[in-house]
């Protein structure tokens, strides 16, 4: 894939903020129910039944062989714009707190994010398009079913953690008896950085490879961020750390301080598109070519 060069640095104002500051976390979500409840949400089946797929059908082989094949982007050429508008009518069945179309959810975390760092439009932007690689469900990309493109993600290649959610269906995926890919540590070695894991496929890893290879000018830290932040076994259970490296840790802040913004933003209040839609066009164009392979 392309380098990115001339990535633009991190003010050394912006501070990842803690959890208590700034952004007021909500007690319940869309539905009036625990954030991340997988036992007892109102989409309980339909959520589950995403999962169950997921892990069942994300194999070591199944996510090479996909990445392989989406890192030539080769499908379509378009604007981030018009590839967030194609999400207008998406619902995530991955996700139990909010049944919106996606485009909103995209807007209510950056409009969060920006309130909370006015001065930082990387992190704006990062918001904006963190879920954008979710245009794999698409006909244009390939029409994926909802287990490749969203959810939480995971290594493949080694061990399932337990604290991944439903782990239970992971029985059923070749890779869980395959003594190549079950131990601890499976293809890898400590430390050896989540840059040389496989993770499992969707739209985190897709969105990621599209902006890195047309050359994006966002920092490090927003492509960490974008590549990992459904990654929830380790941002939120602590899971895999022992795969990370010295930059990961460092970046791991950022995926933290983003989270919030994602989970805790959403919300049945719509955010005027037409009302925002001029100020993230500029971010985009000062950030990413016009248009883009994807």
């Amino acid at each position: 894939m392309i380098a990115v060069e001339n990535q633009a640095p991190v003010s050394e104002n912006a501070i990842p903020k803690e959890a208590s500051d700034g952004f007021v976390v909500p007690e319940s979500n869309a539905f009036g129910q625990s954030f991340r409840d997988y036992e007892s949400t109102v989409r309980l089946s339909i959520v589950e039944n995403t999962y169950r797929l997921n892990h069942i059908n994300q194999t070591y082989d199944f996510v090479k062989r996909t990445r392989e094949e989406y890192a030539k982007l080769n499908k379509v050429e378009m604007s981030i714009w018009e590839a967030i508008e194609l999400l207008d009518s998406f619902v995530d069945e991955s996700d139990p707190d909010l049944e919106e179309p996606q485009i909103q959810h995209l807007l209510q975390s950056a409009e969060a994010i920006r309130k909370d760092y006015p001065n930082e439009d990387w992190m704006h932007l990062t918001a904006l398009i963190h879920d954008v690689g979710k245009v794999l469900y698409h006909s244009k990309f390939g029409s994926l079913p909802q287990w490749a493109v969203v959810g939480d993600t995971h290594p493949v290649g080694c061990a399932f953690d337990e604290s991944i959610c439903y782990h239970k269906y992971f029985k059923e995926n070749p890779d869980y008896n395959n003594p190549a890919y079950n131990t601890k540590l499976g293809v890898y070695s400590e430390g050896c950085g989540l840059e040389n894991v496989l993770m499992s496929w969707g739209h985190d890893d897709y969105m990621y490879m599209v902006a890195k290879a047309n050359g994006t000018t966002l920092p490090s830290a927003a492509l960490f961020t974008i590549r990992y932040h459904s990654f929830y076994p380790m941002h939120t259970e602590g899971a895999y750390k022992y795969l990370m490296n010295e930059e990961d840790r460092e970046n791991l802040k950022w995926v933290l301080t983003f989270n919030k913004y994602d989970l805790y933003s959403k919300s049945n209040v719509h955010i005027d598109v037409e009302k925002v839609k001029p100020y993230y066009e500029s971010l985009i164009k000062k950030y990413f070519p016009e248009k883009l392979r994807w």
